[in-house]
């Protein structure tokens, strides 16, 4: 199996000696090489890669801030001169991370976890899917959330607060953005302010005013709007 990959790398040279190391690897296709977000987010949209090769320090941006652009994250293995601000921040979330100059036996590693872990993306659907990730970066906390680890999304202005685990990190989408964008079978809008995961309720108990509140992880308790509690109840059948 093939697995379609680009490059963004803003060094010319590295690039290219990337690209001629992954010729031993032909399970790997470098579809094309960006030097920059731009040219990446253009790339992506033009070609879908399903893996990428990600610097860190790119032209007046980072890899973080083309991750953070992204609806859905393919596979990313960074490849940087600094390992200490990588591992820092992507050990536990990267595929991997490879140490410039590039070792082939590092590489050859980072392939076979390509080869166990990689689910081939199925054609895009409007929303995403539960089983898909998103990326939040929060100052200097980076995070790679699964939505099925969501169980609140809060309005915070023009940007979102995604409740997972202990966490929650601001994230730079609106709430009305994310809940054409989240799965309906996990995620339902409460009222103005909040987007709760149905699967994470504890409790559900009759409100003012023909309403609904609902417990949610944390001692949170979340009204559900008038409106928005008729079409709880048909969906959840109370």
């Amino acid at each position: 199996m093939k697995y379609t990959a680009l490059i963004v790398e803003d060094e010319h040279l590295a690039a290219e000696e990337l690209r001629k190391m992954l010729t031993l690897h032909p399970e790997i296709e470098v579809s094309a090489i960006a030097d920059s977000v731009s040219s990446a987010l253009e790339q992506i949209q033009k070609i879908k890669p399903q893996l990428l090769f990600l610097d860190i320090n790119l032209h007046g941006a980072s890899g973080f801030d083309l991750l953070e652009t992204l609806d859905e994250v393919p596979l990313v293995i960074f490849v940087t001169a600094y390992d200490q601000y990588a591992l820092k921040a992507f050990e536990v979330s990267a595929l991997d991370y490879l140490l410039k100059p590039i070792n082939p036996q590092r590489l050859s590693e980072a392939i076979q976890k390509i080869k166990k872990q990689f689910v081939p993306s199925e054609q895009q659907e409007p929303r995403l899917s539960i089983d898909k990730r998103i990326f939040i970066k929060d100052g200097e906390q980076c995070f790679f959330v699964p939505l099925s680890e969501i169980h609140l999304v809060e309005s915070v202005g023009n940007y979102a607060r995604v409740y997972h685990g202990n966490n929650k990190p601001l994230l730079h989408k609106s709430l009305n953005y994310l809940e054409e964008k989240f799965p309906e079978s996990h995620f339902f809008r409460a009222n103005r302010q909040f987007i709760i995961n149905i699967y994470f309720i504890q409790n559900i108990q009759s409100y003012f005013n023909n309403t609904l509140q609902v417990d949610m992880p944390g001692g949170i308790k979340i009204e559900i709007s008038q409106r928005q509690s008729v079409k709880f109840k048909e969906l959840m059948g109370v």
